[in-house]
């Protein structure tokens, strides 16, 4: 798992059975920060050309092909396959494409095991936004709690509304969060301790709620493209303190979130996701809302996306729904997922 915040590679380990309900074990877990030059090309693969995007494809499905032989190696696995959600370059699903890239085969190739990737386009060529795809591990393997919240680059909820699971992004999170944290020489707030000590920016606040996203109906999903094109001018056209920004981004997160789950009964939400982690956040959060704030452990916390991939790869080898049009919008549920064999080595007889 590679997400909108480009922080670092998540690999994970699960063992998954299955009685009445689907339960897990995580049997190994590590977090890979990203070389300088793999960040590097993955957050200017959205500038490049088509050629030079189908190019960083291959490099960087060879990149992870390469760190899970060397986690595999480094804690004794076995696997039965690989599922990976890649790294999001696009996301337009009003324009009926996504791409996530780490090519399949190269991946497939390097590691002699089968890939599934390419978890998303199935649906976008539904009709559907092809994300979130998360919340049928919510319902499978989380159901006890009765909102899921991941606040990662962009921060998406997940719950049951009238029998049907209902999931949308909310609003863009650690991507900006990050990003003004950069204006400081720190790769994120940690803590929030940064946003704690600035002042809010009443105009920038009421600006950002103002954005025509929040009222529009789900499904609905955020990529890069927003971030660019609509949250980073407000934030660089202001002449303030980089620590005021902080403070008001987080608060707009908190007020956005809290708006989403406000008509739902109350009930325990429950937080995954690096934004877990910062603390400020999760206090304005949960001063905003009348639910019961449920943070988990530190693994559950940074591996629970990654989990759920693991989960989704499960789903598609078992050829059973793992995409929700309830969720997505799409005209019809789907089990989605490529295939990748790894190439046959041709051997030669006496």
């Amino acid at each position: 798992m590679s997400g909108s915040s480009v922080d670092g590679l998540d690999l994970v380990c699960c063992s998954f059975t299955k009685n009445d309900t689907w339960h897990y074990r995580v049997e190994a877990a590590e977090c890979c920060p990203y070389p300088v030059e793999v960040a590097s090309y993955l957050n200017q693969a959205f500038y490049k050309s088509t050629d030079a995007i189908k190019e960083i494809d291959i490099m960087y499905g060879l990149f992870l092909g390469e760190q899970i032989n060397q986690f595999v190696q480094k804690f004794g696995l076995h696997p039965d396959f690989i599922a990976s959600h890649g790294h999001t370059i696009f996301h337009r699903p009003q324009e009926g494409f996504t791409l996530q890239i780490g090519d399949g085969n190269a991946m497939a190739d390097t590691t002699r095991l089968t890939v599934i990737n390419d978890f998303r386009s199935l649906d976008v060529s539904k009709g559907g936004q092809g994300a979130p795809l998360v919340p049928v591990g919510d319902r499978l393997l989380f159901g006890e709690y009765d909102i899921c919240l991941n606040i990662g680059g962009i921060a998406n909820l997940s719950f049951e509304l009238n029998g049907e699971r209902i999931s949308f992004d909310v609003c863009i999170a650690n991507q900006a969060l990050n990003f003004l944290s950069g204006l400081l020489d720190k790769p994120f707030d940690e803590s929030g301790m940064m946003a704690r000590s600035g002042n809010m920016i009443p105009d920038l606040y009421e600006q950002l709620n103002a954005l025509d996203y929040y009222v529009r109906p789900f499904p609905k999903s955020l990529g890069r493209e927003y971030f660019e094109k609509i949250i980073l001018p407000l934030l660089v056209d202001k002449k303030v303190g980089v620590t005021d920004l902080l403070r008001t981004m987080v608060e707009h997160i908190a007020f956005q979130i809290a708006m989403c789950i406000q008509q739902l009964p109350v009930g325990k939400l429950f937080i995954t996701g690096g934004g877990a982690f910062n603390y400020f956040l999760i206090e304005r959060l949960a001063a905003n809302s009348k639910h019961r704030v449920v943070v988990p452990d530190r693994l559950t916390i940074n591996f629970k996306e990654a989990i759920v991939f693991a989960f989704l790869g499960v789903l598609r080898f078992r050829n059973e729904t793992n995409c929700l049009k309830s969720v997505t919008g799409a005209y019809e549920d789907s089990c989605t997922g490529v295939i990748h064999e790894p190439l046959k080595v041709k051997t030669t007889g006496q």
